[in-house]
């Protein structure tokens, strides 16, 4: 109990003391794609695995409950998707059942659970919305959820058509439209602002606009939709009400297969960023599919892989949900305009 005491009166001694948050340095070793002597496209930036790589120091309330009661576990353990909403990024984990939200510019961090503090016990995909809020699918509930700015809970949306597997969602912000892939269903659904189904599309099959499982979502800024579509071994591109627009990909253990897509996004320069997680790499396509580059392969080091997930672009910055690694990857386009 002494030690306690004294503990406790350290803490309240470091009050007022504010944590200093130290900028990384430049390393010339961290690894940049491709490799030299070309010019290099993409550069590592730093992996994220708990709070305090973002510079997020425990305030004196929790470092007194911790020294009271023990603390957390605040470490990503087996991140799946990941989005930014300003300075702030949340983090879906399965493996911890709920949402990291890292908040370094406010210096707070919280592990978003659902109502009443309940478990999320399948959080599989994230979409930014146009409020500040995040949508969250959780596969196993078969419900997606909002965390709204401000809010620690993340409360069920209500949705007039059910869920079976609900996994990539892609929210746009002009029409307030909500997309989400239904797994096991092999086919997308859209909801509006009231949670209306306003369209459905897709079914099992092979063809153009036909899914096998699909799994991860994104929205491009002109509206075109890049599925994940895992079991037909491709990206498919529809337009926003569903019509098909292209695909690329295909199974085989060569550059430019797909044979396991996961995450899927577009940056301001037509590139397609596609993560593999039997390649253990992201790999990038140009707008019509051709196959650019490879980033990472399998390993524990900077710039490499382990069942890498759901990918986020945010500007210049490409954010990697490096699954077994329990951490988030951050690389940045230095390629300039193409």
């Amino acid at each position: 109990m002494l030690a306690r005491f004294r503990l406790l009166c350290l803490l309240f001694a470091l009050a007022g003391c504010s944590a200093a948050v130290i900028a990384p340095q430049p390393n010339s070793s961290l690894p940049v794609w491709p490799p030299e002597p070309d010019p290099a496209r993409i550069a590592y930036v730093a992996s994220i695995s708990r709070p305090d790589d973002l510079g997020i120091a425990k305030g004196f309330l929790q470092r007194l409950r911790d020294a009271v009661l023990g603390a957390d576990d605040t470490r990503l353990v087996r991140p799946m998707a990941v989005v930014v909403v300003g300075k702030t990024l949340f983090v879906a984990d399965p493996g911890a059942r709920g949402v990291h939200r890292f908040d370094p510019v406010g210096g707070g961090y919280d592990l978003v659970r659902g109502p009443g503090g309940a478990p999320l016990p399948s959080p599989v995909a994230l979409a930014r919305g146009g409020d500040g809020e995040v949508y969250v699918s959780d596969s196993r509930l078969g419900r997606v959820l909002v965390i709204r700015s401000g809010e620690t809970v993340a409360q069920p949306v209500r949705l007039d058509a059910p869920l079976r597997q609900p996994t990539g969602l892609a929210f746009d912000a002009e029409t307030g439209r909500l997309y989400v892939v239904d797994t096991a269903a092999h086919r997308i659904e859209v909801f509006d602002r009231d949670g209306a189904r306003v369209a459905s599309f897709g079914r099992r099959g092979e063809g153009p606009g036909e899914f096998n499982y699909p799994s991860l979502l994104w929205r491009a800024s002109d509206g075109r939709l890049y599925v994940t579509d895992s079991l037909n071994f491709r990206v498919q591109i529809l337009d926003p009400y569903g019509g098909f627009v292209g695909s690329f990909g295909q199974s085989g253990d060569g550059s430019g297969d797909t044979p396991r897509p996961k995450g899927v996004a577009t940056d301001s320069h037509g590139h397609v960023y596609v993560a593999d997680a039997l390649f253990n790499a992201v790999q990038i396509f140009d707008g019509a599919g051709r196959f650019l580059l490879s980033l990472g392969g399998q390993g524990q080091g900077a710039g490499e892989f382990w069942l890498p997930a759901g990918l986020f672009i945010d500007g210049e910055r490409i954010y990697v949900a490096d699954s077994y690694n329990g951490r988030v990857q951050v690389l940045r386009y230095v390629g300039g305009a193409t």
